[in-house]
């Protein structure tokens, strides 16, 4: 009973809100995926991202601890994705991004946040950050078969992670209505996610089921195995452990599909994986925070 009354209050609200914004898709009320994702990703993700990175007393060691440690599972995934991949006759270009980039946005950083507080979140957001700016170069380029780094300087999160670190480095005090607004606007980034994904869910269809379902066990998979596996490296404990877990075992990201459509990946199949790999993680979701949080 302990571990169910520890476990709900980080696990229901991400439900509650996710099932939502599927109501909202279902009963096909109006929601505009450009204007939100705009808003996300140019005003509430960079906020939070600041916001979350100079209010915390998150050491600048254990945040680069935990770049290190996520920048291994990604390459880690990466390359056992790859040869995963090419010995099942599969396509690269199709199914490789949904493989290294999970959902760290809509479900990690709330999850984060409910079972670590303000310091999971800025540790969460140090993996979001880096993952996405990862996902915007490397992850479209795989799907467009050519790299474009000028994607780098047009993601507002990254010049936001830049300001942050040198607040922190050089330990300056930002104004206090430079935090008040950052983190006004920032709070609307968690609920929009959310909401987002549900109607993303609602929307999207499943095709080639078993393929789909092959890709979504497998990212769950090589994610919860490499974030243990690079947790042991890294020497993480606590809430830096809990965090790298948490955001390794996401599903398959829904940008990997707006990618995929973009660029004429067969973005049916990469929907069906979005979907299934997206509702295995909400059963294994409980699992998953009891493991982050065991005091290791």
């Amino acid at each position: 009973m302990d571990i169910v009354s520890g476990i709900a209050p980080v696990v229901v609200p991400v439900l509650v809100a996710t099932g939502a914004g599927y109501v909202w898709g279902r009963l096909r009320q109006p929601f505009d995926h450009f204007f939100v994702t705009k808003m996300i990703t140019h005003i509430g993700a960079p906020c939070l991202v600041f916001s979350a990175l100079v209010q915390v007393p998150v050491s600048n060691a254990d945040m680069g601890g935990m770049a290190l440690a996520a920048l291994g599972c990604l390459v880690l995934f990466a390359v056992l994705g790859a040869l995963g991949l090419k010995l099942a006759g599969l396509s690269q270009r199709t199914f490789l991004p949904s493989l290294v980039f999970p959902n760290i946005g809509n479900i990690g950083l709330p999850v984060c946040l409910f079972a670590f507080g303000k310091e999971g979140l800025a540790l969460a957001m140090v993996y979001f950050t880096l993952c996405t700016t990862l996902q915007f170069t490397l992850g479209e380029a795989i799907a467009a078969g050519r790299f474009r780094l000028s994607a780098i300087f047009q993601a507002p999160f990254v010049y936001a992670a830049v300001a942050a670190t040198i607040v922190n480095l050089w330990h300056l005090t930002p104004p206090a209505w430079l935090i008040n607004s950052t983190a006004l606007l920032g709070g609307m980034a968690v609920p929009l996610m959310l909401l987002a994904l549900g109607v993303a869910l609602a929307e999207l269809r499943v095709t080639h089921l078993p393929r789909a379902s092959l890709i979504a066990v497998a990212r769950l998979a090589l994610g919860l195995a490499g974030g243990l596996a690079l947790a042991w490296v890294f020497d993480l404990h606590g809430t830096a452990r809990g965090v790298l877990l948490i955001q390794s075992t996401m599903p398959v990201a829904v940008f990997n599909y707006l990618f995929a459509k973009l660029y004429g990946n067969a973005p049916e199949e990469v929907a069906g994986a979005v979907v299934v790999s997206t509702l295995l993680s909400y059963l294994t979701l409980p699992f998953t925070v009891f493991a982050a949080t065991l005091p290791l």
